[in-house]
């Protein structure tokens, strides 16, 4: 009986010492799992302070020579921060960590790794670094998957109380704040990306659409005019008229696509290098596009004799808003003055007209595309609302701001900046 007792008792000792470390289970949605981390794209980054800096306070508050940021790839696991600890890396197998995230709704403790059947052996355990003491918190993400833990670790048997455990726990969600703010800036990076080709496909097509219907266009008018010409004499009142509406209709329809070709144009026109520019020179210039059909009165007031600037944006705004003075103006002479003062960092421009002034509710839509406030203009021609828009991308795009001040009977005050 003695003999049969000692035996039963050594095949029990013999089994203890057989037994070897149990490996992580793989995580229950454990495909979903890996590819909910591969979507931070932060596995193999460099270090970053921000994560450096809750290792470290971790490792403080829990009086803790090691402290890590680990994440459960596939068959490893890997430190995006690991404080008292040399190596990056370690094989899934011997990770506490795998073990920690199929118990995610509680911190993982193991106060002395050496009497647990799950480590007892494990490289990790009686190797460097001497994994005796482990407490891990799971970094979850939105969805409720498991990324990795926060965790601290000691060479010896140790505790954790529930005041260290509820802050390495606090710890844990600024990790995963961190690993949401940077998912959250590659998202926005790859849309905004996504967006800027589109608009560049759309501004293309619209390019080469306008440029391909500008030929036609003034051919149709070039020969309706010739017609009417050569054969007003012999044609009816009716027919005569309905062709002065093809010509009307075809030259309305070829401004339209004089004003696409502009606006798509425009971020070619920024590109062009600064030039010192004669404000008297350019006024000038302005005042005799338009002298010839138009009475109009242009005053410069500006201290300044040259602007060193983009000289094809200045002229494009510049243009545009005299334009608009002459066309939509009820007056019989046009006033307007043009005003350039400068800042340490722009060149602050202003462009004021006697017309029939602006309704505050209509100051904003004015810049929108395709906006109009009226049909026609005093000459009768329909306007396209493309010209203001094209004002405001232009100065935009140049580190510049737009806006107009107006009051109904008082004219309009445009201003705009131009960055030095």
């Amino acid at each position: 009986m003695l003999l049969q007792k000692i035996c039963r008792e050594f095949v029990v000792f013999c089994s203890c010492k057989l037994t070897s470390m149990i490996a992580p289970n793989d995580h229950e949605n454990e495909v979903d799992r890996i590819e909910n981390l591969k979507s931070y794209n932060i596995l193999d980054t460099l270090p970053e302070k921000d994560y450096d800096d809750i290792t470290r306070i971790a490792a403080e508050i829990c009086g803790m020579p090691i402290a890590l940021i680990s994440l459960i790839d596939d068959k490893r696991q890997w430190f995006k921060s690991h404080i008292g600890l040399s190596t990056t890396q370690t094989p899934k197998e011997y990770a506490f960590c795998a073990h920690a995230i199929n118990e995610s709704n509680e911190p993982f403790i193991i106060q002395d790794a050496r009497k647990d059947d799950r480590f007892h052996d494990n490289p990790l355990v009686t190797g460097a670094p001497n994994v005796i003491f482990y407490a891990g918190v799971t970094l979850k993400s939105q969805n409720g998957l498991p990324l990795g833990t926060l965790c601290v670790i000691d060479n010896k048997p140790n505790l954790l109380s529930q005041s260290q455990i509820n802050s390495l726990s606090a710890l844990s969600n600024q990790v995963m704040n961190i690993l949401e703010l940077r998912k959250n800036k590659f998202l926005l990076e790859d849309a905004l990306k996504s967006l800027e080709e589109k608009n560049q496909d759309l501004e293309r097509f619209a390019y080469v659409a306008a440029h391909d219907l500008k030929s036609p266009l003034i051919n149709i008018s070039s020969l309706a005019e010739l017609f009417i010409e050569d054969n007003k004499e012999i044609i009816g009142d009716e027919s005569l008229e309905m062709l002065k509406l093809i010509l009307n209709s075809s030259d309305n329809l070829r401004g339209l696509v004089e004003g696409l070709l502009e606006y798509s144009k425009s971020d070619t026109i920024i590109k062009e290098k600064k030039t010192s520019i004669n404000l008297e020179d350019l006024i000038q210039q302005v005042e005799g596009l338009f002298n010839y059909d138009h009475k109009i009165k242009m005053k410069l007031n500006t201290s300044l004799v040259d602007v060193k600037a983009n000289k094809t944006v200045v002229n494009q705004v510049l243009i545009n808003l005299v334009s608009n003075a002459i066309k939509y103006n009820d007056k019989d002479e046009v006033a307007i003055d043009i005003t350039v003062s400068e800042s340490s960092t722009h060149y602050q421009f202003y462009v004021k007209d006697n017309g029939p002034g602006i309704a505050l509710a209509n100051q904003k839509k004015i810049f929108k595309i395709f906006e109009k406030l009226v049909n026609y203009d005093k000459f009768g021609r329909t306007g396209h609302g493309i010209g203001l828009a094209t004002v405001k991308k232009i100065v935009e795009k140049s580190g510049g701001t737009v806006k107009v001040d107006s009051q109904l009977g008082e004219g309009a005050k445009f201003s705009f900046t131009i960055k030095k």
